[in-house]
């Protein structure tokens, strides 16, 4: 068979293949086009007035983001706007008392009153004190906020509401709220404006979903609500376009462990696995219990006792002597170190006045016995081992 013979039947197969499978698969198969939702990266992730950050500088306003209140990188300049996310609380009472200087001379001050999930002992902060806002035992409370497109919707349903009371040099160009206390407050302080809301949940830019079931889930998504864009730019009015939007978002980014823990579990979960499975391989292996040695085994002692009586046996009772004579000399050694440099009868001396025994007790102790006298073998012998003993 040719080569281009070949060539071509090989291409009518894959024609005779391709074809039907071709249009199997378009008439089972439907394109669909889907939407996933990524969550925030970067700052994003962390800031919640990104979203408004970026909306102002689309809008040609120049817009700062700080985690807390820095005077030192915030050079804040009459027509500037400080919008406050986090507890006013948090202020320290020196830098609270320089933003309303700073108000004094046509600044615009944004702040909310303590969260609900907040003492309501707690202390509310030097800036709500000089204002006159008292929100002490004050609880949430949802407030009609209608609409052109929605006329039932609400606002304000998160936060903690407040009342304010008459200062001298404050003056109250707006209020809003009802029997359960004020909700928004706009007040004049020198030649500046500062406003006091009870929620700044509009003002976030990721969404915020509630269960169904809350009487207080008409809360739409944060600035993707085009209420609450409305709102956002009423609260911003007094300095809009004017100087530079310094807007505190009161949170930290994310720490190295929080992102390596639930970020990086891809690698370390595999890692941990990888090292619990090298300890398990390497760990020491704990088996059944060993059995009991057969009877028929001989114990060391029955060895020595065999060996000894051997000895004896074929006349070497010396051998025998000679091992415990070494035993005590070794102890002796030991315990009496002077007597035992001694030799010949100054050693003699010296072992009987260390333990007390006749001299010639010990010289008999002392001295080997004959070859065949078994008996002598046997006193000798505890006598030495009643020598060691007492050492």
């Amino acid at each position: 068979m040719s080569t281009r013979l070949r060539w071509a039947l090989v291409i009518v197969v894959l024609l005779l293949l391709g074809i039907p499978l071709t249009i199997l698969f378009l008439r089972t198969n439907e394109r669909v086009t889907r939407t996933e939702h990524l969550p925030p990266q970067g700052e994003a992730s962390y800031n919640p007035l990104y979203a408004l950050s970026r909306a102002l500088q689309a809008d040609g306003i120049t817009a700062q983001s700080f985690p807390r209140v820095d005077l030192s990188r915030m050079p804040l300049q009459p027509g500037d706007t400080v919008l406050l996310l986090k507890d006013s609380a948090d202020v320290p009472p020196t830098t609270a008392q320089a933003l309303l200087d700073w108000v004094d001379r046509g600044g615009h001050l944004l702040l909310r009153t303590p969260p609900t999930s907040k003492d309501d002992e707690a202390p509310q902060g030097t800036l709500l004190d000089a204002l006159g806002v008292y929100s002490e035992y004050y609880q949430s409370a949802c407030k009609a906020f209608h609409v052109a497109d929605d006329p039932g919707h609400s606002e304000f349903c998160r936060g903690r509401r407040f009342e304010l009371d008459d200062l001298d040099g404050i003056r109250v160009e707006r209020r809003w709220g009802d029997d359960d206390g004020l909700v928004f407050v706009r007040l004049r302080k020198g030649q500046g404006t500062v406003d006091v809301v009870s929620d700044m949940t509009f003002l976030e830019g990721t969404p915020r979903h509630f269960d169904a079931e809350d009487p207080e889930g008409s809360l739409a998504d944060g600035l993707h609500d085009v209420s609450h864009r409305d709102l956002t730019r009423y609260l911003l009015a007094p300095n809009y376009g004017k100087g530079t939007m310094w807007l505190v978002y009161g949170s930290r980014p994310p720490t190295l462990w929080y992102r390596i823990f639930y970020q990086g579990w891809p690698v370390w979960v595999p890692l941990m696995l990888a090292l619990l499975g090298w300890l398990w391989q390497r760990a020491q292996r704990m088996g059944s219990v060993l059995p009991a040695p057969s009877g028929d085994r001989r114990s060391l002692l029955e060895h020595v006792r065999a060996s000894g009586e051997h000895l004896l046996r074929h006349g070497k009772n010396p051998l025998l002597y000679d091992a415990v004579r070494r035993a005590f000399l070794a102890r002796l050694r030991r315990r009496a170190p002077t007597a035992a440099a001694l030799t010949g009868d100054a050693q003699v001396h010296a072992i009987a006045t260390l333990l007390q025994w006749p001299v010639s007790r010990v010289q008999t102790a002392l001295q080997v016995p004959a070859s065949q006298d078994t008996k002598a073998l046997r006193e000798r012998i505890r006598l030495l081992i009643q020598m060691r003993n007492l050492l």
